[in-house]
C-alpha cells in the first residue's frame, strides 16, 4: 500500500453531515468537500431567505462550523443568537447566520460569502452550495396529496404520511464549483441526515447525477441512527440504498450501519416521537455493510471519531 491524499465529496446537510466533516478533518490523508443542500425553509435560514432575499446560511454555517480550526470556539461565537427585539427583525438569528447573510448581500456571491468565512474560520475542508438557485423540496405522499418546503415535508411524514417521491420547484443546476468538487472526488459520501428534506435533495439538482457517474470510487452511504417519524416506520438501510441509488443512477458500494443500542431510557423518549432505531432491512447482496458501534451517548449522533475511521478503512481498502 502506498498512502495517497484522497478527495471526498461529502453529500447532504442537516445536524447530520456536520458529524462526518468534523471527524474526517482530522484525517491527514483526506481533503474533504461538502456539498451542502441549499433548500432550507425553516427556522432562522427561512426567516432571512424571506426577508432579506438571500439563501438560507444555515446548512452551510454548520458544515463551516464542523471544520474549522477552533470549533468549539467558533460554535460558542457565531451559533450565539441576537436577542429578540419588538420591531427589530434580525433579532432570534444566530450570528453566524447573519454574518454569512451579509456578506452574501456585500458580495452579491454567495460562494464568496462562504470562501469568506472558511478563511475567516481556517476551515480543514471546503464547503460548497449544491446549487445557489433557489427552491423548494415539494413531496407527493401516498394519498396523492402535496405539500411544499422542507420543513411542511418533514412534518407531513412525521405525522404518519407516507412520502411517494420528492422533487424541487423549480428545477435547478449544479453549481460549477460544486460540479468541479465532485469530478474531483475519489468517492462520494452520502448522509447521516433526514433522507427526504437532506439526502435526496441535493441529489435531484439536474448535474449531480452526471457528476457522480464519473466518480471512479465507491459510494459510500452512512445509514442513520434512527427512523424519522411515524411516515417511516418500516423504513430500512436497504430502502435508502435503493432509493439513493434509484436517483444517482448508480448503485451505493458500501453502507456503515450502526449496531449500538443505548439504554432503555433513551430509547423511550426517542420512541415518544415514533423514532426507532433503523434495521437494516434487506440489503443487495453487492453492497459491503460495515457494522459498528455509531451511537455513543444519550443522543442520537454519529461518534465522530468511530464513524471517521470507518471511512477512512472502506476507502483504503478500496482506493489504495
Amino acid at each position: 500500500m502506498r498512502l495517497r491524499e484522497l478527495h471526498v465529496g461529502c453529500l447532504g446537510g442537516g445536524t447530520g453531515l456536520p458529524s462526518l466533516l468534523g471527524g474526517l478533518k482530522t484525517n491527514p490523508w483526506l481533503q474533504v468537500h461538502a456539498i451542502v443542500t441549499m433548500f432550507d425553509s425553516g427556522g432562522s435560514s427561512g426567516v432571512l431567505r424571506d426577508a432579506l432575499g438571500v439563501l438560507p446560511p444555515g446548512d452551510v454555517l454548520k458544515c463551516a462550523l464542523a471544520l474549522a480550526r477552533d470549533e468549539g470556539e467558533a460554535r460558542r461565537v457565531l451559533l450565539t443568537r441576537l436577542p429578540t427585539l419588538e420591531h427589530h427583525r434580525l433579532g432570534g438569528h444566530t450570528g453566524g447566520n447573519l454574518l454569512l447573510s451579509m456578506m452574501e448581500q456585500f458580495s452579491g456571491d454567495f460562494q464568496a460569502a462562504v470562501d469568506g468565512l472558511r478563511a475567516v474560520l481556517g476551515c480543514r475542508g471546503y464547503v460548497w452550495p449544491i446549487s445557489t438557485e433557489r427552491a423548494s423540496v415539494c413531496a407527493e405522499y401516498g394519498d396523492g396529496t402535496t405539500t411544499s418546503g422542507e420543513v411542511e415535508v418533514d412534518a407531513g411524514q412525521a405525522e404518519g404520511r407516507f412520502v411517494r417521491r420528492v422533487w424541487l420547484t423549480p428545477p435547478v443546476t449544479i453549481h460549477p464549483a460544486a460540479r468541479d468538487a465532485l469530478a474531483r472526488a475519489d468517492a462520494i459520501i452520502i448522509g447521516p441526515g433526514s433522507f427526504y428534506t437532506s439526502l435526496l435533495p441535493p441529489l435531484l439538482v439536474e448535474g449531480v447525477r452526471d457528476a457522480v457517474a464519473q466518480v471512479q470510487g465507491p459510494v459510500v452511504l452512512v445509514a442513520n441512527l434512527l427512523t424519522e417519524g411515524r411516515g417511516m416506520a418500516d423504513f430500512t438501510a436497504a430502502d435508502a440504498v435503493r432509493h439513493i441509488g434509484d436517483q444517482l443512477g448508480r448503485p451505493v458500494d458500501a453502507v456503515l450501519f450502526n449496531d449500538a443500542r443505548p439504554s432503555d431510557t433513551v430509547l423511550e423518549r426517542y420512541a415518544a416521537e415514533n423514532k426507532h432505531p433503523l434495521p437494516l432491512g434487506d440489503m443487495p447482496a453487492d453492497v459491503e455493510v460495515v457494522e459498528a458501534p455509531f451511537w455513543h451517548g444519550p443522543i442520537a449522533r454519529h461518534q465522530r471519531r468511530r464513524l471517521a475511521y470507518a471511512v477512512w478503512g472502506v476507502l483504503a481498502r478500496r482506493l489504495l
